[in-house]
């Protein structure tokens, strides 16, 4: 079964992912010796432009995004689904995933050591775009005679570029955001999951080879489960299960780090080293710059708009103080877990000797050089992370699927009973198809699905960020003269 399904998949996604990772240089006749694919430079343009425009939010405001996340600066709003927490935690789940894992390992094995570098720097300037995203997920979001939350970018581009007399654009845009995110939850929230979980299950249990289909069809048993009870489920189960597995990931990479710490200063020489040299171009600084940003991209989602989603159901009357409480999700996510994949792999000198290993399987290997038994710990941690990713994801896609197929009448969004379960359908069975294909195949479609997000995304976030600057510079304001949280 595996083989049939990898010989339908893989010459469709290679021929579609050539679209998202055009090369502009190459395109123009200019050979500069790497591939330098458009995506990386929207993500890091803008991130560097939102940084600036939002007056280093990410930086002065990280304090206030732990009291207001804490729940000590909670106010009794009734407008909402979930809490402060809950909402990052189901925002978390659905980046804290295999991303982390077996995203950062094919960072490290083709950008060297120094897109740890990078992707770090990705991580930083995502939460300025993550702050400016949320913010907007949360000021156009509907709520419905039943209190049901939609809200993401589908909204805010439609509405806000509607009040702006783009009403046209923003339909397109807004349009064009719910494919990719449908597109979006069956790949990098799915079937990327579903192949790292099988790859590490079948590494550390050989019987498991070529059975990648029966994985996935218990895979999806499970998430099935959770899905099926809506926001407030998943809400719940995330908001339990993300504290205890990035705990479990962090402590075990600490410990491989700390038996390993007299190389601290050969691994932080060579990641410095290789993240700004140009000894040689696949491994220096632009093979490591280009890789290790759109890996760090890749997993925080930062300017892909999909954590508004979730940031819209919080519990709030004030949508900055909620983008507030998400910019700490690439932090939380690449600065600290991604961080700790590569610190990982780097200490157990695996950086530039991958064996032949991809993704998960390498770290894999990079945890079993400290104690034999390592790799079944972090076999736990990536079944943790994928089932959480899974969930989140599905949420995400059936918002964008309800945008597409939804019926408006005076603002109440009824959502054929229906329409809805042909989204989780086909969902559960992205789960099995993604267990039994090939690493390659599989990252393709989901880079060109995540990351095309980020298009139609930040165009309409561009003409929308004085709106935000200003409404930031409000609430400031009234934080800072004790207006706000009386």
């Amino acid at each position: 079964m595996d083989e049939l399904i990898n010989s339908i998949f893989e010459p469709l996604v290679r021929v579609l992912s050539s679209f998202l990772f055009w090369d502009p240089f190459r395109t123009f006749g200019v050979e500069i010796g790497f591939r330098f694919p458009f995506v990386v430079m929207w993500l890091m343009v803008w991130g560097v432009y939102f940084t600036f425009r939002m007056g280093f939010i990410n930086i002065r405001a990280f304090w206030h995004s732990i009291q207001i996340t804490s729940g000590r600066l909670d106010k009794n709003s009734k407008k909402g689904e979930v809490s402060h927490f809950q909402a990052l935690s189901t925002a978390l789940s659905a980046t804290v995933g295999l991303g982390n894992i077996a995203g950062v390992a094919v960072a490290i094995s083709v950008g060297g050591a120094g897109a740890t570098f990078w992707m770090i720097m990705a991580g930083l300037l995502g939460m300025s775009l993550k702050f400016t995203e949320c913010t907007l997920g949360q000021k156009y979001r509907l709520i419905d005679s039943k209190g049901r939350v939609s809200g993401g970018p589908m909204y805010y581009l439609s509405q806000g570029l509607a009040k702006r007399n783009m009403k046209t654009l923003g339909n397109i845009l807004a349009v064009t955001f719910s494919v990719l995110v449908i597109g979006a939850s069956f790949g990098g929230g799915n079937m990327f999951q579903a192949n790292q979980a099988f790859s590490q299950m079948a590494f550390i249990i050989p019987w498991l080879n070529g059975k990648g289909a029966y994985f996935g069809i218990a895979m999806a048993l499970l998430v099935g489960l959770v899905v099926l009870g809506g926001i407030k489920s998943i809400a719940s189960v995330a908001s339990r299960i993300v504290p205890f597995m990035v705990i479990l990931y962090i402590s075990a990479s600490m410990v491989i780090i700390f038996l390993n710490i007299s190389r601290l200063g050969e691994v932080f020489s060579l990641i410095f080293e290789q993240a700004f040299g140009l000894k040689s171009i696949a491994g220096g600084f632009f093979g490591a710059f280009i890789v290790g940003f759109q890996r760090g991209a890749f997993s925080n989602e930062a300017g892909i708009g999909s954590a508004s989603i979730a940031h819209s159901t919080a519990r709030t009357d004030e949508p900055v103080s909620e983008g507030i409480v998400a910019l700490l999700e690439p932090f939380i996510d690449t600065v600290v877990v991604c961080t700790m994949t590569a610190l990982v792999i780097n200490f157990a000198g695996l950086a530039g000797n991958s064996s032949g290993l991809q993704g998960a399987q390498l770290t894999s290997a990079a945890f079993a050089t400290v104690l034999p038994w390592f790799p079944y710990l972090l076999a736990i941690a990536i079944l943790l992370f994928a089932f959480s990713t899974m969930i989140s994801w599905s949420y995400y896609g059936l918002k964008g699927f309800n945008y597409l197929f939804e019926k408006r009448l005076n603002g109440i969004i009824p959502v054929p009973e229906a329409s809805t379960k042909l989204y989780y359908i086909i969902f559960l069975l992205c789960i099995v198809v993604g267990s039994a294909s090939n690493l390659w195949a599989v990252m393709d479609f989901s880079d060109m699905m995540i990351l095309g997000m980020a298009f139609p995304n930040i165009l309409g976030m561009i003409f929308m960020a004085k709106e935000v600057r200003a409404d930031l510079d409000s609430y400031w304001n009234r934080w800072k003269t004790g207006r706000l949280y009386r």
